[in-house]
């Protein structure tokens, strides 16, 4: 009885043990890194933004983003700053770590300023960070300059940094090394590898947690990107003009909905409303080309969307207070007018194959009684004809003859072959009038 009483203490002990073992375990604090290899966008944004909100100091003991990032959309940036700045608030530190040879550059200078401390790899560099207002004005160039400046200024003030380095990464785009940032004090150290930073602050102890964008920040990245927007809507307003001619409905289905989506990616940026119209106005003009036929309307269609979608990450009518660095370059252009070309070709292929689907429509043997044919190859009393381009097996109703180059009209149908008469010289000479 002594031994089985033993036996239950001992095992009434070892589970107490357990669940205590248990309870640690579960309330330990962890490190969470956040990687950010990406640019800055309302995809990148929310991730940071999300990630962060959800941490709290009992269960987080520091936080890292692990940046290497080209920079972009400032608005973006302000989002991470100020949920970063929340996040230091709560109690929790946060860090920015720029690997070997990666870069913290334009938009992501800003982020990483707004953080505790800044760790640089071999190689890598932060800056330029002058923000660029696509399409805006010398104003609004200076404008945005000088709240940028002052906020970088501010954010190196308030984690006792070089302001005046961090400021002239601002105004005069510059970009700093690991090793002229860490000597002039711009950042706060350097270190070989993430792991190593880890160690270095103290925090080897906790466990690792790592976070990455999900399925719904890549998707809002790719909607986010304006040029994505605009091509978009373009192939959308080519979509719907070539079901006109085919009648399926499917690629009327499909041009709507590109169109949404681009309309959706241009909400998602704050785009400009004057870059949205003139590409509205451009798939009006690609539609109309179903009811005007000359390819005129096509082009300026074209054109005007691709304007558009250029004027999408400017100023004017916009929420956007900007991009650090441009979002176009010299392969933005490039692909435009690779686009454009394309749309065009794809557009005139589409009306020809309309022309010829009419023209077949138009032509059916049933529709050409009492039609002028011209004939081809001599009636005797068979032969062929011409309609619209579109020959014909004749035959004379009374089996006569008729040569090559006369006129004839269509009186009846024999299967596929058209029943024909000539027609009289009066008539000849009136339809050649009438031609020119």
């Amino acid at each position: 009885m002594k031994t089985y009483k033993i036996l239950l203490f001992v095992l009434f002990a070892a589970t107490l043990v357990a669940l205590a073992g248990v309870s640690h375990a579960s309330s330990q604090k962890v490190v969470v890194v956040l990687n950010l290899d990406e640019e800055i966008d309302p995809g990148s944004g929310n991730f940071i933004a999300s990630s962060l909100s959800s941490l709290t100091p009992s269960t987080t003991e520091a936080v890292i983003i692990n940046m290497n990032t080209p920079g972009g959309i400032l608005e973006n940036m302000l989002q991470m700053v100020n949920a970063i700045n929340s996040t230091e608030a709560r109690g929790i530190n946060v860090y920015t770590y720029i690997p070997a040879d990666g870069m913290g550059a334009s938009a992501g200078s800003y982020v990483a300023m707004a953080t505790d401390g800044i760790y640089m790899g071999s190689g890598s560099y932060i800056g330029p960070s002058t923000p660029i207002v696509e399409g805006g004005t010398a104003l609004e160039e200076k404008h945005t300059t000088d709240a940028m400046a002052a906020l970088m200024g501010s954010m190196a003030m308030a984690h006792n940094r070089n302001a005046t380095a961090a400021e002239n990464m601002v105004f005069n785009n510059t970009a700093y090394t690991e090793t002229q940032a860490v000597s002039i004090h711009l950042v706060n150290g350097y270190s070989s590898n993430l792991t190593a930073l880890i160690t270095s602050l103290h925090l080897s102890s906790y466990p690792v947690v790592t976070g990455n964008p999900n399925f719904y920040d890549n998707f809002l990245s790719f909607l986010s990107n304006s040029t994505v927007d605009g091509i978009f809507i373009l192939i959308g307003a080519i979509a719907i003009l070539a079901d006109l001619f085919h009648g399926t409905a499917i690629l009327s289905a499909i041009g709507i909905i590109l169109i949404a989506l681009g309309l959706l990616g241009a909400e998602i940026i704050g785009a400009s409303l004057v870059g949205i119209i003139l590409l509205l106005v451009g798939a009006v003009l690609i539609i109309v080309e179903a009811k005007t036929g000359h390819g005129i309307s096509l082009v300026a269609g074209v054109v005007t969307a691709l304007i558009g979608t250029f004027l999408l990450a400017s100023p004017y009518l916009s929420s956007n207070v900007g991009y650090s660095p441009a979002p176009y370059g010299v392969d933005s252009y490039i692909a435009a007018i690779a686009i454009g070309v394309i749309a065009v070709f794809f557009g005139f292929m589409i009306r020809r194959i309309a022309v010829t689907f009419r023209s077949r429509k138009f032509t059916g043997a049933e529709t050409l009684i009492g039609r002028t044919a011209n004939v081809k190859e001599s009636l005797s009393p068979k032969g062929w004809v011409s309609i619209d381009g579109v020959r014909w097996e004749a035959k004379t109703e009374d089996n006569s003859s008729i040569d090559k180059g006369q006129k004839v009209t269509v009186t009846a149908r024999d299967g596929l072959v058209l029943i024909v008469k000539p027609m009289s010289n009066e008539l000849q000479q009136s339809e050649s009038n009438k031609n020119q």
